[in-house]
Protein backbone atom coordinates (compact mmCIF):
# COMPACT_ATOMS: atom_id res chain seq x y z
CA UNK A 1 0.00 0.00 0.00
CA UNK A 2 1.52 3.35 -0.94
CA UNK A 3 1.80 6.57 1.39
CA UNK A 4 2.07 10.08 0.90
CA UNK A 5 5.51 11.06 -0.23
CA UNK A 6 6.41 7.43 -1.28
CA UNK A 7 7.46 8.62 -4.68
CA UNK A 8 9.71 11.23 -3.29
CA UNK A 9 13.33 10.63 -3.36
CA UNK A 10 14.50 10.08 0.36
CA UNK A 11 16.98 12.79 0.79
CA UNK A 12 15.56 16.32 1.12
CA UNK A 13 18.29 19.58 1.53
CA UNK A 14 17.79 21.45 5.32
CA UNK A 15 18.28 25.02 4.87
CA UNK A 16 18.68 24.97 8.53
CA UNK A 17 22.85 25.26 8.24
CA UNK A 18 23.55 27.33 4.79
CA UNK A 19 26.97 28.22 4.00
CA UNK A 20 27.63 31.68 5.52
CA UNK A 21 29.69 34.91 4.51
CA UNK A 22 30.07 36.81 7.77
CA UNK A 23 26.07 37.63 8.64
CA UNK A 24 24.86 36.71 5.65
CA UNK A 25 24.13 33.48 3.46
CA UNK A 26 26.54 32.78 0.73
CA UNK A 27 23.50 32.51 -1.84
CA UNK A 28 26.59 32.08 -4.85
CA UNK A 29 27.63 28.60 -3.13
CA UNK A 30 23.87 27.84 -2.16
CA UNK A 31 22.98 27.38 -5.85
CA UNK A 32 25.79 25.51 -6.68
CA UNK A 33 24.52 22.97 -3.90
CA UNK A 34 20.84 23.46 -5.32
CA UNK A 35 22.26 22.53 -8.68
CA UNK A 36 23.84 19.95 -7.52
CA UNK A 37 21.15 18.29 -5.51
CA UNK A 38 18.56 18.55 -8.38
CA UNK A 39 20.73 17.01 -10.73
CA UNK A 40 21.57 14.14 -8.96
CA UNK A 41 17.61 13.58 -8.91
CA UNK A 42 16.60 14.90 -5.48
CA UNK A 43 13.93 17.52 -5.08
CA UNK A 44 12.70 17.83 -1.42
CA UNK A 45 13.93 21.15 0.13
CA UNK A 46 12.75 22.02 4.00
CA UNK A 47 13.35 25.34 5.49
CA UNK A 48 11.29 27.31 8.23
CA UNK A 49 10.28 30.79 9.38
CA UNK A 50 13.13 31.24 11.97
CA UNK A 51 16.13 29.75 10.31
CA UNK A 52 18.88 32.27 10.09
CA UNK A 53 16.31 34.94 11.30
CA UNK A 54 14.30 34.38 8.14
CA UNK A 55 17.48 34.53 5.49
CA UNK A 56 16.90 30.96 4.59
CA UNK A 57 13.48 31.47 3.62
CA UNK A 58 14.92 34.49 1.16
CA UNK A 59 17.92 32.41 -0.18
CA UNK A 60 15.96 29.88 -1.20
CA UNK A 61 13.95 31.89 -3.25
CA UNK A 62 16.99 32.88 -4.65
CA UNK A 63 18.54 30.04 -5.25
CA UNK A 64 15.87 27.36 -5.76
CA UNK A 65 12.44 29.39 -6.15
CA UNK A 66 13.28 32.32 -8.76
CA UNK A 67 15.28 29.48 -10.79
CA UNK A 68 13.47 26.44 -11.69
CA UNK A 69 10.15 25.21 -12.61
CA UNK A 70 7.90 25.67 -9.23
CA UNK A 71 6.46 21.95 -10.19
CA UNK A 72 10.47 20.12 -10.24
CA UNK A 73 10.55 20.71 -6.76
CA UNK A 74 8.54 19.98 -2.85
CA UNK A 75 9.37 22.56 -1.04
CA UNK A 76 8.54 22.89 3.16
CA UNK A 77 8.66 25.84 5.76
CA UNK A 78 7.26 25.92 9.36
CA UNK A 79 5.84 28.32 11.53
CA UNK A 80 6.75 28.17 15.08
CA UNK A 81 3.93 29.87 16.99
CA UNK A 82 5.45 29.67 20.59
CA UNK A 83 8.39 32.05 19.16
CA UNK A 84 7.61 35.54 19.92
CA UNK A 85 3.72 36.15 18.70
CA UNK A 86 1.41 37.63 21.44
CA UNK A 87 -1.65 37.64 19.16
CA UNK A 88 -3.04 35.24 16.63
CA UNK A 89 -2.67 37.85 14.11
CA UNK A 90 0.86 37.88 14.85
CA UNK A 91 1.12 33.96 14.70
CA UNK A 92 -0.67 33.81 11.27
CA UNK A 93 0.98 36.53 9.72
CA UNK A 94 4.48 34.42 10.31
CA UNK A 95 2.56 31.71 7.59
CA UNK A 96 2.59 35.09 4.81
CA UNK A 97 5.16 36.49 5.73
CA UNK A 98 7.25 32.92 4.69
CA UNK A 99 5.24 32.85 1.84
CA UNK A 100 6.52 36.32 0.60
CA UNK A 101 10.01 35.41 1.09
CA UNK A 102 10.07 32.32 -0.46
CA UNK A 103 8.22 33.43 -3.34
CA UNK A 104 6.92 30.23 -3.47
CA UNK A 105 3.29 30.66 -3.85
CA UNK A 106 2.46 27.65 -2.10
CA UNK A 107 3.89 25.11 0.03
CA UNK A 108 4.18 21.39 -0.55
CA UNK A 109 4.63 20.41 3.05
CA UNK A 110 3.77 22.98 5.82
CA UNK A 111 4.69 22.58 9.44
CA UNK A 112 3.46 23.82 12.47
CA UNK A 113 6.53 24.04 14.05
CA UNK A 114 8.57 21.83 16.76
CA UNK A 115 5.59 21.13 19.03
CA UNK A 116 5.85 19.67 22.33
CA UNK A 117 6.30 20.43 25.97
CA UNK A 118 4.75 23.86 26.86
CA UNK A 119 5.41 24.62 22.93
CA UNK A 120 2.29 22.73 21.44
CA UNK A 121 -0.27 25.23 23.81
CA UNK A 122 0.70 28.37 21.67
CA UNK A 123 -0.87 26.41 18.32
CA UNK A 124 -4.16 25.92 20.64
CA UNK A 125 -4.36 29.49 21.42
CA UNK A 126 -3.62 30.74 18.47
CA UNK A 127 -6.10 28.77 16.50
CA UNK A 128 -3.72 27.94 14.48
CA UNK A 129 -4.52 24.15 13.55
CA UNK A 130 -7.79 25.60 12.10
CA UNK A 131 -5.87 28.13 10.28
CA UNK A 132 -4.04 25.77 8.40
CA UNK A 133 -6.28 23.67 7.60
CA UNK A 134 -8.37 27.01 5.97
CA UNK A 135 -5.03 27.56 3.91
CA UNK A 136 -4.81 23.92 2.67
CA UNK A 137 -8.44 24.19 1.80
CA UNK A 138 -7.72 27.19 -0.47
CA UNK A 139 -4.78 25.44 -1.89
CA UNK A 140 -1.62 27.40 -0.56
CA UNK A 141 -0.55 24.14 1.43
CA UNK A 142 -0.63 21.04 -0.31
CA UNK A 143 0.15 18.73 2.73
CA UNK A 144 -0.12 19.63 6.60
CA UNK A 145 2.31 18.33 9.15
CA UNK A 146 4.43 19.00 12.24
CA UNK A 147 7.60 18.61 13.43
CA UNK A 148 7.79 17.65 16.98
CA UNK A 149 10.30 16.96 20.04
CA UNK A 150 8.73 15.35 23.03
CA UNK A 151 8.35 11.76 24.08
CA UNK A 152 5.90 9.77 22.80
CA UNK A 153 3.16 9.69 24.74
CA UNK A 154 2.97 13.31 23.49
CA UNK A 155 2.82 12.74 20.32
CA UNK A 156 0.28 10.08 20.31
CA UNK A 157 -1.78 12.55 22.41
CA UNK A 158 -1.70 15.21 19.56
CA UNK A 159 -2.14 12.68 16.74
CA UNK A 160 -5.01 11.29 18.47
CA UNK A 161 -6.52 15.04 18.75
CA UNK A 162 -5.27 16.05 14.88
CA UNK A 163 -6.15 13.15 12.94
CA UNK A 164 -6.37 15.67 9.93
CA UNK A 165 -2.14 15.84 10.04
CA UNK A 166 -0.81 13.68 7.11
CA UNK A 167 2.81 13.32 8.17
CA UNK A 168 5.40 13.64 11.32
CA UNK A 169 8.66 15.27 11.39
CA UNK A 170 10.77 13.31 14.04
CA UNK A 171 14.27 13.38 15.26
CA UNK A 172 15.99 10.04 14.10
CA UNK A 173 19.40 8.65 13.84
CA UNK A 174 21.07 5.74 15.55
CA UNK A 175 21.98 7.98 18.70
CA UNK A 176 19.23 8.51 19.74
CA UNK A 177 17.09 5.67 18.67
CA UNK A 178 17.10 4.34 21.86
CA UNK A 179 17.57 7.25 24.20
CA UNK A 180 15.27 7.59 26.84
CA UNK A 181 15.05 11.56 26.25
CA UNK A 182 14.38 11.57 22.58
CA UNK A 183 12.50 8.44 22.09
CA UNK A 184 13.12 8.31 18.33
CA UNK A 185 12.37 4.91 17.92
CA UNK A 186 9.05 4.98 20.47
CA UNK A 187 7.78 8.16 18.45
CA UNK A 188 8.57 6.45 14.81
CA UNK A 189 6.34 3.91 16.07
CA UNK A 190 3.46 5.58 17.19
CA UNK A 191 3.89 7.76 13.99
CA UNK A 192 3.48 4.58 12.47
CA UNK A 193 0.74 2.95 14.50
CA UNK A 194 -1.66 6.52 13.63
CA UNK A 195 -0.62 5.77 9.58
CA UNK A 196 1.50 8.71 9.46
CA UNK A 197 4.52 8.82 7.35
CA UNK A 198 7.55 10.70 8.60
CA UNK A 199 9.96 13.23 7.56
CA UNK A 200 13.54 12.90 9.45
CA UNK A 201 15.86 15.72 10.81
CA UNK A 202 18.83 15.40 12.80
CA UNK A 203 19.82 12.22 11.06
CA UNK A 204 23.25 13.26 11.59
CA UNK A 205 23.06 14.67 14.97
CA UNK A 206 23.67 18.39 14.55
CA UNK A 207 26.98 16.84 12.35
CA UNK A 208 28.46 15.34 15.87
CA UNK A 209 27.89 11.96 14.02
CA UNK A 210 30.29 13.52 11.34
CA UNK A 211 33.09 13.98 13.45
CA UNK A 212 32.86 11.12 15.95
CA UNK A 213 36.13 10.19 18.45
CA UNK A 214 38.85 8.09 16.48
CA UNK A 215 38.18 5.14 18.71
CA UNK A 216 34.62 5.31 17.82
CA UNK A 217 35.52 6.07 14.26
CA UNK A 218 37.48 3.36 14.01
CA UNK A 219 34.68 0.53 14.53
CA UNK A 220 33.38 2.60 11.42
CA UNK A 221 36.36 2.44 8.99
CA UNK A 222 37.14 -1.18 9.83
CA UNK A 223 33.54 -1.77 8.52
CA UNK A 224 33.92 0.13 5.72
CA UNK A 225 37.00 2.19 4.73
CA UNK A 226 35.59 3.88 2.14
CA UNK A 227 32.26 5.25 3.92
CA UNK A 228 32.36 8.69 5.70
CA UNK A 229 30.91 8.50 9.16
CA UNK A 230 27.59 10.88 8.00
CA UNK A 231 27.02 8.49 5.01
CA UNK A 232 26.34 5.42 7.75
CA UNK A 233 23.75 7.83 9.52
CA UNK A 234 22.04 9.20 6.89
CA UNK A 235 21.80 5.23 5.47
CA UNK A 236 20.13 4.63 9.11
CA UNK A 237 17.87 7.09 8.56
CA UNK A 238 17.02 6.56 5.47
CA UNK A 239 16.17 3.18 6.47
CA UNK A 240 13.16 3.67 8.58
CA UNK A 241 9.82 2.29 7.57
CA UNK A 242 7.68 4.87 6.06
CA UNK A 243 9.90 7.45 5.21
CA UNK A 244 8.98 10.82 2.89
CA UNK A 245 12.64 12.04 3.08
CA UNK A 246 15.81 12.32 5.13
CA UNK A 247 16.88 15.75 5.50
CA UNK A 248 20.39 16.43 5.84
CA UNK A 249 21.32 20.03 6.94
CA UNK A 250 24.23 20.55 4.72
CA UNK A 251 26.51 23.72 5.07
CA UNK A 252 28.80 23.31 1.82
CA UNK A 253 29.16 21.64 -1.19
CA UNK A 254 31.45 18.82 0.34
CA UNK A 255 28.75 17.91 2.02
CA UNK A 256 26.40 18.30 -0.60
CA UNK A 257 28.39 15.55 -2.78
CA UNK A 258 29.10 13.34 -0.58
CA UNK A 259 25.78 13.08 0.63
CA UNK A 260 24.55 12.78 -2.81
CA UNK A 261 27.17 9.38 -3.13
CA UNK A 262 26.01 8.51 -0.39
CA UNK A 263 21.99 8.72 -1.55
CA UNK A 264 22.27 8.48 -5.31
CA UNK A 265 21.98 4.52 -5.47
CA UNK A 266 20.85 4.02 -1.99
CA UNK A 267 20.84 0.74 -0.12
CA UNK A 268 19.24 0.15 2.84
CA UNK A 269 21.26 -1.15 5.76
CA UNK A 270 22.28 -4.58 5.98
CA UNK A 271 21.64 -7.03 9.28
CA UNK A 272 25.55 -6.86 9.37
CA UNK A 273 26.00 -3.07 8.80
CA UNK A 274 23.09 -2.65 11.70
CA UNK A 275 25.52 -4.80 13.96
CA UNK A 276 27.91 -2.10 13.77
CA UNK A 277 25.99 0.47 14.52
CA UNK A 278 24.70 -1.43 17.72
CA UNK A 279 28.98 -1.46 18.19
CA UNK A 280 29.13 2.41 17.76
CA UNK A 281 25.99 3.26 19.81
CA UNK A 282 27.46 1.37 22.64
CA UNK A 283 31.25 2.99 22.33
CA UNK A 284 29.41 6.37 21.99
CA UNK A 285 27.10 5.84 25.08
CA UNK A 286 30.28 5.22 27.10
CA UNK A 287 31.38 8.67 26.85
CA UNK A 288 30.42 11.09 28.96
CA UNK A 289 28.49 14.00 26.48
CA UNK A 290 26.04 17.08 26.52
CA UNK A 291 23.78 15.76 23.70
CA UNK A 292 23.36 19.30 21.88
CA UNK A 293 22.07 19.72 18.22
CA UNK A 294 23.08 23.33 18.27
CA UNK A 295 19.59 23.96 17.25
CA UNK A 296 19.95 27.53 18.72
CA UNK A 297 16.31 27.41 20.76
CA UNK A 298 17.67 28.21 23.72
CA UNK A 299 19.20 31.19 22.75
CA UNK A 300 16.54 33.03 21.10
CA UNK A 301 14.90 34.64 24.06
CA UNK A 302 18.24 34.11 26.71
CA UNK A 303 17.85 37.41 28.45
CA UNK A 304 21.87 37.24 28.40
CA UNK A 305 22.24 36.58 24.74
CA UNK A 306 24.40 33.58 26.44
CA UNK A 307 25.70 31.39 23.26
CA UNK A 308 24.94 28.20 25.30
CA UNK A 309 25.54 25.51 22.33
CA UNK A 310 28.33 27.16 21.72
CA UNK A 311 29.38 26.52 25.63
CA UNK A 312 28.42 23.12 25.13
CA UNK A 313 30.70 22.61 21.79
CA UNK A 314 33.40 23.68 24.26
CA UNK A 315 32.58 21.38 27.02
CA UNK A 316 31.98 18.46 24.74
CA UNK A 317 35.74 18.90 23.84
CA UNK A 318 36.87 18.56 26.97
CA UNK A 319 34.30 15.54 27.55
CA UNK A 320 35.34 13.75 24.43
CA UNK A 321 38.53 14.95 22.93
CA UNK A 322 39.84 15.37 26.65
CA UNK A 323 41.32 18.40 24.84
CA UNK A 324 41.06 21.88 27.57
CA UNK A 325 43.15 23.89 25.61
CA UNK A 326 41.01 24.06 22.62
CA UNK A 327 38.06 24.00 24.79
CA UNK A 328 39.32 26.55 26.27
CA UNK A 329 39.84 28.54 23.16
CA UNK A 330 36.71 27.53 21.97
CA UNK A 331 34.53 28.56 24.58
CA UNK A 332 36.61 32.68 24.25
CA UNK A 333 35.47 32.50 20.89
CA UNK A 334 32.16 31.40 21.43
CA UNK A 335 31.35 33.63 24.07
CA UNK A 336 33.11 36.50 22.56
CA UNK A 337 29.90 37.94 21.59
CA UNK A 338 27.75 37.71 24.03
CA UNK A 339 26.93 36.57 27.40
CA UNK A 340 29.00 34.02 29.40
CA UNK A 341 28.37 30.95 31.31
CA UNK A 342 28.40 33.07 34.75
CA UNK A 343 25.96 36.11 33.29
CA UNK A 344 23.19 32.97 33.23
CA UNK A 345 20.18 34.38 35.54
CA UNK A 346 18.65 30.91 35.57
CA UNK A 347 15.59 32.33 34.67
CA UNK A 348 14.53 28.54 32.88
CA UNK A 349 13.15 29.96 29.25
CA UNK A 350 16.24 27.76 27.73
CA UNK A 351 15.25 24.97 29.37
CA UNK A 352 11.70 24.83 28.10
CA UNK A 353 12.94 25.53 24.51
CA UNK A 354 15.57 22.56 24.14
CA UNK A 355 14.00 19.52 21.89
CA UNK A 356 17.09 17.42 23.97
CA UNK A 357 15.69 18.22 27.58
CA UNK A 358 19.36 19.39 28.64
CA UNK A 359 19.65 20.35 31.93
CA UNK A 360 21.39 24.02 30.76
CA UNK A 361 21.24 25.40 33.87
CA UNK A 362 23.35 22.94 35.53
CA UNK A 363 25.50 22.60 32.68
CA UNK A 364 26.11 26.46 32.46
CA UNK A 365 26.98 26.68 36.17
CA UNK A 366 29.83 23.57 34.79
CA UNK A 367 31.09 25.56 32.70
CA UNK A 368 31.78 28.32 35.09
CA UNK A 369 34.04 25.91 36.82
CA UNK A 370 35.31 24.60 33.94
CA UNK A 371 36.47 27.63 31.94
CA UNK A 372 36.01 30.98 34.25
CA UNK A 373 37.61 29.19 37.60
Amino acid sequence: MSYLGEQIPKLGFGLMRLPMLGEEVDVEQVKEMVDLFLDAGFTYFDTAYGYINGKSEEAIKTALVDRYPRESFQLATKLPAWAGPKTAEEAQQMFYTSLERTGAGFFDFYLLHNLGDTRTESFDRFGIWDFAKARKEEGLIKHLGFSFHDTADKLDQILTLHPEVEFVQLQINYADWEDPKVQSKLCHEVARKHGKPVIIMEPVKGGSLADLPEPVAKIFHDADPDASLSSWAIRFAASVEGLIVALSGMSNVEQMKDNLKTMKDFQPMSAEEYKVIDEVRAALNAIPHIPCTACQYCVKGCPMEINIPGVFEAMNKVYIFNHMAAAKGSYGWNTSRGGKASDCVQCGQCEAACPQHINIIEQLQTAVQMFEG
